[in-house]
């Protein structure tokens, strides 16, 4: 469903992400960690369009994103980590004109809205302006239009930001129901304990390459500690001095995306 094939991206002499490799299979939720300033950004912009690769390829689905975006786009819902609206609609009119944007039908569309908002618990402010509504109430509705295609992959940059305790519980049940019907995830998160609880399989990035591919189970039998949490086995594979050594890939899966 995503694949990153030897992708480079260059900002000028600076490389934000160097020769990555990556495939995420169908019905995948994949997490993609790493401190500030490794390139989680700029792969996610990247596997959604909004940057070119340098070098290589990303496609989803099979759709070459730089070559086809505009079939890779009907396939991907995006929620970014700032959820950027229109003040002067109401949520409901926001949720038209996406539906309007991916061309739905209007009868499809608006049996999607009335799901979307009952599934997010939209219902008491779907007819306010977004201007009144709260950061949660923004990435609530975020993660509603971006779902409203039914697409077969969701990326999801840091998506439990501002989210209260029941909007988060909300969220997590809804990607398990979705990633057991099909749906391939890849979340980008500094949120340790929901990439744990939540993923597949993670990605651990420094320095735009990838350090660790695979599940945290093996994770830890690379690293020797069987009773660690994902946190400690973050904390120390990307301390200062074991980020000055060369790349420990476990190897993926062999599922094609």
């Amino acid at each position: 469903m995503i694949e990153f094939a030897e992708v480079t991206r260059t900002y000028g002499p600076k490389t934000a992400v160097s020769g990555l490799s990556l495939a995420i299979p169908k019905g995948e939720l994949f997490a993609l960690l790493g401190p500030n300033g490794a390139g989680k950004t700029t792969t996610i912009k990247m596997l959604v369009g909004l940057l070119r690769p340098s070098q290589g390829a990303v496609r989803v689905c099979g759709f070459d994103m730089v070559k086809d975006p505009r079939n890779a786009h009907l396939h991907i819902g995006y929620v970014p980590d700032d959820p950027n609206l229109y003040d002067k609609l109401t949520g409901r009119e926001f949720l038209w004109f996406i539906a309007e944007m991916f061309g739905m039908q209007q009868q499809h569309a608006m049996q999607r809205i009335g799901e979307v908002i009952d599934n997010f618990e939209l219902a008491d402010f779907a007819d306010d302006l977004t201007e009144s509504y709260s950061l949660g109430m923004k990435q609530r509705l975020v993660f509603a239009s971006s779902l409203l295609h039914d697409p077969d992959v969701l990326v999801l940059d840091e998506p439990m930001v501002g989210l209260d305790p029941r909007s988060v519980r909300i969220v997590k049940d809804l990607l398990r129901k979705l990633t057991h019907q099909g749906m391939t995830v890849f979340m980008s998160t500094h949120t340790l304990a929901m990439a744990e609880e939540m993923a597949d399989r993670v990605g651990i990035m420094v320095r735009g390459q990838l350090r660790f591919l695979g599940t945290v189970e093996e994770l830890r039998q690379q690293m020797d500690k069987q009773a660690t949490n994902l946190e400690q086995l973050y904390l120390e594979l990307t301390a200062p001095q074991a980020m000055a050594t060369g790349p420990i890939l476990s190897p993926a899966r062999p599922d094609a995306p």
